[in-house]
């Protein structure tokens, strides 16, 4: 590289600069303080982990994301954490193994070898809550509405809530026999949504008629909250484990929606994070957008490799994206303008004013401004003088 291009960062790595840092850093902490009132406990997991640890129970989706690295004490491969999630499970099973329910926050950067989407940057400031130890709907209610509250906190409006869950084509794929290849190729034409290519998987790979007319009927089912009727008509006949999830989502929509006035869209076949979520998935968009601005769901089994299975559920974010995004108020510091000198008096004057919450620069060349808030030696005594 040359010298000129010295200052170029790589593909996908920002920094952010004054004054929008200064918005990030306390919407960061209005946050953190508002999990805190919803009774979530902060946690710092590590950047850096041995990679058996750091990917263990998680998707192969992860395992593509994560840098790795050789630990030069050991020589064991390690990596930078891409997702906090995993990493809370760690904790929660191990680490601070708590009886009954548990809530973790967190807020810190993960890495990513490649970025998650064209909108999306390899750093991302990763802020997130998870719940642990509780499988009923008010979990979910809980982290749904906590999520929702956090994007209005950001100042993010027209909120639009996305909602599935996988359990409908788990038990799908399991009333069907599907063998591995072929529920792969299955989720790989969920994910392009052509109704006229998973027709064709149809009538390839299912036998039963029943089961048929019913995969071809939940592929097309999507819109609001009236579907679940329709989803539970068409495949409730021929698989009875959806009878229960269709309640459970009833359960769950119909409290967030006495809640938040926010838009519910249901989307069976969106089955993202398929091999790692275990039920109720979930994403919030907003206008002109093209990513969620929030996303999350049930992950059940995680813990269980770390020697305690747990019910298990959250959500997370971008903090940048919704400091970009949102209208969030920053606090515009006061500033005063000190001259520089040794004067204990002086010092003093200053320290107290930076302990009331004042913004005190001292300018080390260079007169005092005539105007806006400054200390100035008046009749042997250094004073604050307010703006003219």
């Amino acid at each position: 590289m040359s010298t000129a291009d010295r200052w170029l960062l790589p593909d996908g790595i920002e920094e952010v600069l004054p004054p929008q840092a200064r918005g990030v850093e306390q919407l960061r902490r209005h946050l953190l303080d508002d999990f805190d009132r919803w009774g979530y406990d902060f946690v710092i997991p590590p950047a850096l982990e041995y990679l058996d640890s750091l990917l263990t129970g998680t998707a192969s989706d992860l395992d593509l994301q994560t840098f790795k690295v050789t630990d030069q004490l050991s020589g064991r491969l390690m990596g930078l954490s891409a997702d906090t999630t995993p990493q809370t499970a760690r904790i929660d099973a191990h680490s601070w193994a708590q009886e009954g329910v548990s809530r973790l926050c967190y807020c810190r950067t993960v890495f990513h070898a490649k970025a998650a989407s064209i909108l999306a940057g390899r750093t991302p400031t990763q802020i997130g809550a998870e719940l642990y130890g509780e499988a009923g709907a008010c979990a979910d209610i809980e982290i749904i509405s906590l999520m929702l509250n956090t994007l209005q906190q950001a100042g993010l409006q027209d909120l639009h809530l996305d909602l599935g869950h996988v359990g409908i084509f788990k038990a799908f794929s399991a009333k069907a026999q599907l063998s591995n290849v072929a529920e792969e190729q299955l989720f790989a034409l969920l994910k392009v949504k052509c109704a006229t290519d998973l027709d064709a998987w149809a009538e390839e790979h299912l036998t039963d008629a029943a089961l048929t007319a019913a995969f071809k009927a939940i592929v097309r089912l999507q819109g609001g909250i009236e579907v679940l009727d329709q989803v539970a008509e068409q495949l409730a006949p021929v698989v009875p484990e959806v009878t229960a999830i269709i309640e459970h989502l009833k359960q769950v929509c119909q409290a967030i929606a006495t809640r938040y006035n926010v838009p519910m869209y249901f989307d069976f076949t969106d089955l993202r994070g398929y091999n790692y979520h275990t039920g109720l998935v979930f994403a919030a968009y907003v206008p002109g957008y093209g990513d969620a601005v929030a996303q999350g769901g049930r992950y059940n089994e995680t813990g269980a490799v770390f020697g305690r299975a747990r019910p298990a559920t959250g959500f997370s974010a971008d903090l940048k994206v919704l400091a970009q995004l949102g209208n969030f108020t920053t606090a515009q510091a006061n500033v005063v303008k000190a001259p520089a000198g040794q004067d204990k008096e002086l010092l003093d004057l200053i320290a107290e004013l930076r302990a009331n919450g004042k913004r005190v620069e001292v300018q080390l060349s260079g007169e005092l401004p005539t105007s806006g808030a400054r200390i100035e030696l008046k009749d042997g005594q250094w004073k604050l003088i307010e703006s003219n």
